[in-house]
């Protein structure tokens, strides 16, 4: 765009007046590439009541519209098929915009975490799987690329950056690999230009890619859209809303966490008698049994005081408590640390002396921790109490407590922070980065994303299918192609069956119309959440475009989808779609990762047989510890690398036959 507006001073003496009066976002440039075969939007602003013209290209004549009051203005060119390159002008009474080597093809957007995020070469991540070789044969004129900027904002911004980048050795290998490869797969195999619209955020969840209409609707994402009207200032209430939101949050602990609630662990005497154990303060979680853990967990204390003490004012001290801490002296809160990033700030509190009415002392403190470390941080000295009014009578509170855990992150749900933008918050991307594009003509969408959203499967089941039929609306291209990548295996560490489970509300996410999964079961690594080889993914993504959007025949895109079961004497018998070719093994070994249950509801290893039934593929599933199979799973841990696939070698994903808890103690399907 540089050049442009270099070339529009040269002409018209001002560029802050240009830049004002005629502009269009960054997406439009040299070297982009427009979707053939369909109406194609350009937009921008211009003085207000100004013609906006559009010359070049493909069409003759003229096409034009006039900038309304604001400045905006919109329109279509007419269709065209592939080809190129181009030369288009803009102008209107002021300036003159030209955009220079203009192809017409296929335009896909790339949106996701890290895994799309990751780069062909050295840059986000270390370079995938023989990347010094792919990036020597990065030589593609006709595949461009538009990397949107990372950006954050609580309303939808119209411009936020970027340039077009035509494929290079020199410049491919910051791009993202698998979305390069797919293009690269696509140009191959339909010999047309492809445009690749990068739109992704390491690390980042599925709400923060929604807009705020779709997410008001859910009720859960409330807390989150209150921090961003505070911080937008949207609103002249926001901050009291916000207000009012966090102790809502702390308030509804009540009725997720038992000790908040009816236990009332916090008391004198709780209303339940245990079970406690003992635990040694300070100290991290990660060095006890707690391990990783993330979530709630209740410590509780009761001493004898000197007599001296009662009825005096106490200064207590606990250190740094990693992340947040709410503290109760016999069953009255006497202080807590609900402020995000205090996770290093020493606590002290005060206890009234109207608290302190006899010597006995029980002191209860719940510690939330959202993610990495958690626990009592820090040095034992700084854990005492003592009264204000005399000195040199400290006591310290270090050493033997009890402990008790609580329910975990994925439970109860983070809780809302001060207001500061970060990539995470709902809408913020959605925002910051996707609005800039909308609506340029794309054919679809592929999406790498999940990992994220992985301790909250269950909602990643509405979550997921609303943010697709989000885009689809907002671009107002009809349901277009919407391809996916589901998480591969991942030694989580403390995952119980979440994992499989948001696997399972990937899987349940292709019921959406025009939408297909890439499974990548036999590809992961786990002991790495960034697989190298990114080259089987982009295949898969591509198989799926081939074979679904452009009607390519003989491209095989599925493998086996759960699509049937029955219980049978000593066995279950299961069927699938997409097993035309036949079920096999991957390897040559038996098929593997199959467990199956009956009334107990308790999981045994399996073996599963393939077998031709009724003119179709099917696998009989059995164990010699299960009289009375009621139930199959396959593949459910979050690391398992099992071996089933079709005829033509593409896996099935991790799947279940019943609709018990996905994991101990979770939600019902």
């Amino acid at each position: 765009m540089r050049c442009f507006l270099a070339l529009s001073l040269i002409l018209f003496a001002s560029p802050s007046a240009v830049a004002q009066k005629l502009s269009q976002p960054s997406v439009f440039g040299n070297h982009m590439v427009l979707q053939a075969d369909g109406p194609v939007p350009f937009w921008g602003t211009a003085e207000p009541g100004t013609r906006v013209e559009l010359h070049g290209g493909w069409w003759a004549g003229v096409v034009s519209t006039t900038a309304g009051v604001d400045g905006s203005w919109s329109l279509e060119l007419p269709e065209t098929k592939a080809g190129g390159p181009y030369e288009i002008e803009i102008q209107n009474e002021q300036a003159l915009l030209v955009y220079e080597d203009v192809l017409v093809g296929e335009v896909w957007v790339c949106g996701g975490q890290s895994n799309m995020e990751w780069t062909l070469g050295p840059g986000v991540g270390p370079g995938i799987a023989n990347w010094e070789e792919e990036l020597a044969g990065a030589n593609f004129p006709q595949i461009r690329f538009f990397d949107v900027p990372h950006s954050v904002s609580g309303v939808p911004l119209a411009d936020a950056g970027g340039e077009w980048k035509v494929t290079t050795p020199g410049n491919a290998g910051r791009f993202s690999a698998v979305g390069y490869l797919f293009g690269r797969n696509l140009h191959h195999e339909l010999k047309t230009p492809v445009g690749l619209l990068g739109c992704n955020w390491g690390g980042t969840v599925a709400e923060a890619w929604t807009s705020r209409e779709t997410l008001e609707a859910f009720g859960e994402f409330g807390a989150g859209l209150a921090q961003i009207d505070a911080i937008t200032g949207e609103n002249q209430n926001a901050e009291a809303r916000f207000a009012a939101e966090q102790q809502a949050w702390w308030d509804g602990l009540k009725g997720k966490d038992p000790g908040s609630g009816a236990a009332e662990w916090f008391a004198v005497q709780p209303k339940d008698a245990g079970p406690w154990q003992d635990a040694t303060l300070p100290g991290p979680w990660e060095s006890g049994p707690l391990g990783d853990f993330d979530g709630i967990v209740w410590y509780r204390r009761t001493m004898e005081l000197n007599e001296s003490w009662v009825g005096q004012d106490l200064r207590m001290s606990l250190g740094a408590i990693d992340d947040y801490d709410t503290t109760w002296v016999n069953g009255v809160q006497v202080g807590a640390m609900h402020e995000p990033g205090n996770w290093q700030a020493p606590r002290v509190y005060i206890v009234p002396g109207e608290l302190v009415k006899e010597r006995t002392l029980t002191i209860a403190v719940r510690v939330l921790d959202t993610g990495g470390g958690g626990g009592f941080v820090g040095p034992p000295e700084r854990l005492s109490i003592e009264p204000i009014s005399v000195a040199g009578q400290a006591r310290r509170l270090d050493g033997v407590w009890m402990m008790r855990q609580g329910p975990g992150i994925g439970n109860i749900g983070q809780p809302p922070s001060r207001p500061r933008m970060n990539p995470n918050m709902p809408t913020a991307l959605h925002n910051g980065m996707l609005r800039s594009i909308i609506p340029f003509g794309i054919r679809g969408a592929i999406w790498y994303q999940g990992e994220s959203n992985r301790t909250r499967a269950y909602q990643y089941r509405r979550l997921f299918p609303a943010m697709i039929a989000d885009w689809r609306s907002l671009w107002g291209r009809g349901d277009f192609p919407f391809y996916f990548v589901q998480i591969a295996p991942f030694n989580y560490g403390n995952d119980q069956g979440q994992a499989a489970a948001l696997r399972e509300a990937q899987t349940l996410a292709m019921r959406v119309p025009n939408t297909g999964m890439a499974v990548t079961m036999d590809i992961g690594d786990p002991r790495d959440i960034h697989p190298k080889n990114k080259q089987d993914v982009a295949d898969r993504l591509a198989r799926w475009a081939l074979a679904q959007t452009y009607s390519k025949g003989g491209v095989d895109f599925c493998g086996p989808i759960l699509a049937g079961f029955r219980a049978e004497k000593g066995g279950m018998r299961l069927w699938f779609s997409h097993a035309e070719n036949g079920l096999a093994s991957s390897n040559g070994k038996p098929l593997s990762h199959f467990t199956v249950a009956g009334e107990d509801r308790i999981f045994h290893p399996a073996i599963a047989v393939v077998e031709e039934v009724e003119g179709r593929w099917t696998l009989r599933v059995s164990s010699e510890a299960v009289s009375g199979p009621l139930a199959v799973r396959y593949a459910w841990g979050a690391a398992d690398e099992p071996n089933l696939i079709d005829g033509t070698g593409l896996p099935a994903p991790s799947f279940r036959t019943d609709s018990w808890p996905a994991w101990p103690g979770g939600p019902v399907r």
